[in-house]
């Protein structure tokens, strides 16, 4: 009897391991066979680095010679919001002949919390409650344009 209840209860709980086991996603650049700080300043170009890396995940804004490699790893634990557990960012720099200036790596730890301005414009207007938008529109019944045409009154106006 004990043993039953025991592969009963391991049975019932079995499935809610799964939900213990975090999902991983993998989001940005994958490298493959070559890392982006395997890349050798001084030595590879523009080219080279396209054809070991691939294109990059984003160019810089204000100057364009520099590339960035972005990939992160979110975990999510059953229905709680994803958390990025690793996140690298390989900026690599070039020079005005194109060869590699330098690269720089940044993980998770070496990032900036950046807070925004709150200071927002609002665009739809008025906010409605729960209740107004639920009975809105109680009350406000369109009545019959009186100014349709009819078979009687082809036209569709009122005396003339």
């Amino acid at each position: 009897m004990r043993k039953s209840a025991i592969l009963a209860v391991s049975l019932l709980a079995l499935p809610l391991t799964a939900c213990l086991t975090p999902a991983r996603d993998f989001h940005g650049y994958i490298p493959d066979e070559v890392q982006p700080y395997d890349i050798k300043p001084g030595e590879d170009t523009r080219s080279s680095v396209t054809a070991q890396l691939g294109s990059p995940s984003t160019k810089g804004l204000f100057d364009t010679n520099t590339w960035f490699y972005i990939s992160d790893v979110q975990e999510r634990l059953a229905f709680y919001k994803p958390k990025v557990a690793e996140r690298v960012i390989t900026a690599i720099r070039f020079s005005e002949d194109d060869k590699v200036d330098e690269v720089l790596r940044y993980t998770q730890e070496d990032g900036q919390v950046i807070s925004y301005a709150a200071r927002e414009t609002s665009t739809r207007g008025r906010e409605l409650g729960l209740w107004e938008q639920i009975f809105g529109t109680v009350g406000s019944v369109r009545l019959p344009n009186t100014d349709e045409a009819t078979p009687g009154n082809p036209t569709g106006r009122q005396g003339q």
